[in-house]
């Protein structure tokens, strides 16, 4: 992923401009800002979720702005996985069938996949279990496995622990780099927690 001269405002507001920075397989990149420093809005442009007002953003050399809606979406359910501060799990479903989501939109249900990335979070055992007989730190890293289930090139993680005691906040980070990491995809982690993330390359916003 290659990002050029990247700008946004909000009315008179300027959060950044001409951000430039590229993102290679198994690479991490941590954004640390305040509040309201553009984080969230920075991983949206990131992810083809908010159209560009500045710059370009390129995924494996292909300008996003050059996509229509129809196959922007397409392209981001293989290129991206996301990961917020919610866990967004759908409550009627059991943690297995929540990570097997993108595999269904994509129509490559792999039901085995999805075992082994519940093994991979340590969570095997609750495949049957609903999202209200799990712990928050639970939900959170059924929330990574789904994310990571199509073996996206990007991970977009928006204050993926933000929610979460430090414990568990140490436990879900070091397990959605790791898992990352075998499977080949970079990372892109928003924080305001510079502790958790000390020591990772960064970019930071004002």
């Amino acid at each position: 992923m290659e990002a050029s001269g990247l700008g946004f405002r909000y009315g008179e507001v300027e959060l950044f401009q001409n951000l430039d920075f590229a993102l290679h397989e198994r690479e991490i990149r941590v954004v640390l800002g305040p509040s309201g420093s553009g984080k969230t809005t920075l991983l949206h442009l990131l992810a083809g979720l908010l159209a560009l007002q500045a710059g370009d953003v390129r995924w494996l050399g292909q300008s996003i702005g050059d996509l229509s809606e129809e196959q922007l979406a397409r392209q981001r359910l293989y290129f991206t996985g996301l990961v917020f501060q919610h866990h967004y799990l759908q409550a009627e479903l059991t943690a297995l069938e929540n990570i097997l989501v993108p595999g269904y939109l994509a129509n490559q249900v792999d039901p085995a996949w999805g075992l082994e990335l519940l093994n991979r979070v340590g969570l095997l055992d609750r495949a049957h279990l609903f999202p209200k007989a799990l712990s928050g730190g639970e939900r959170q890293r059924i929330a990574v496995a789904r994310a990571l289930y199509n073996r996206p090139k990007l991970l977009l993680a928006d204050e993926p622990t933000g929610s979460l005691d430090r414990r568990n906040a140490e436990k879900v980070l070091g397990l959605m780099l790791s898992l990352a990491q075998e499977i080949g995809t970079a990372v892109i982690v928003a924080t305001h927690d510079e502790h958790l993330v000390q020591g990772l390359p960064e970019l930071r916003l004002a």
